[in-house]
């Protein structure tokens, strides 16, 4: 008999996001809900995570939240913990908390570039730590991490953005290679979509120039969210790799 993770569809899958207080962690934490998922929720901006989950309980979803960093290796130990004791399982990691405070390499902001490598990598790695021994247990689970566009371009400013990126594709690759056909590996990446993720860049010209050079045309939060759904419903054997969604007029 199919366990619940195993079985085609959205409907009773037990998913857990991180970065889930905005932007597409939000956007997929409401989709997800929607279309039958228990969300657990996690990120550091407990206040959204109340406002958010109950809203998706308003609608009638079912939904967790927890607080989380995920640069700490043993609260996402928790945020896994927590969702098993809601829920009785985990059937998929939604690793989604990233930064992007872009910069020039000359400017040296390295204490920036350290916080990208802590959230944006170290925090997928974590992650992986945490689930992994969970899904084996279960024989069965999906691991979602979210990249960027950046995961395979890099241009001035994104250097160290597009470094984290890359990582967690390639630890994404040998992931997939490790488990065999019981757990899954998706990454989603992202081109220019609505978020907050502007907001992290610490050199005000920068970011104006970001913005209205590169955060134009932007797609809704949601089809990112859509990518994901349509990853984690396919059936038990079919693994679905890498998703790249763009807005139609992106060129990089």
């Amino acid at each position: 008999m199919l366990t619940t993770s195993q079985q085609e569809g959205l409907t009773g899958k037990v998913i857990a996001i991180t970065g889930a207080s905005g932007g597409i962690g939000e956007a997929a934490a409401r989709f997800l809900a929607a279309k039958g998922s228990k969300v657990v929720l996690g990120a550091r901006r407990i206040e959204n995570l109340k406002t958010i989950a109950d809203e998706i309980q308003a609608a009638g979803g079912e939904v967790r939240f927890t607080p989380l960093d995920v640069t700490q290796k043993e609260q996402l130990e928790k945020f896994i913990q927590f969702a098993q004791a809601q829920f009785g399982r985990v059937d998929v990691l939604v690793s989604n908390a990233g930064l992007m405070p872009l910069s020039l390499l000359e400017q040296l902001k390295v204490e920036e570039w350290d916080r990208m490598i802590d959230v944006n990598l170290k925090g997928v790695l974590y992650g992986i730590a945490a689930a992994l021994p969970v899904f084996k247990s279960q024989n069965s689970g999906h691991f979602v991490n979210i990249t960027s566009v950046a995961d395979r371009w890099v241009g001035p400013t994104s250097t160290i953005y597009s470094a984290t990126k890359h990582a967690v594709r390639v630890v994404s690759e040998g992931l997939r290679q490790e488990m065999g056909n019981t757990i899954r590996v998706t990454i989603i990446a992202p081109g220019a979509t609505e978020s907050e993720l502007p907001n992290t860049i610490s050199d005000s010209e920068m970011k104006k120039t970001v913005i209205e050079q590169f955060r134009i045309d932007l797609i809704p939060a949601e089809a990112i969210a859509r990518a994901i759904a349509y990853a984690v419903e396919q059936p038990a054997d079919v693994d679905v790799n890498e998703i790249v969604v763009r807005p139609a007029a992106q060129k990089y």
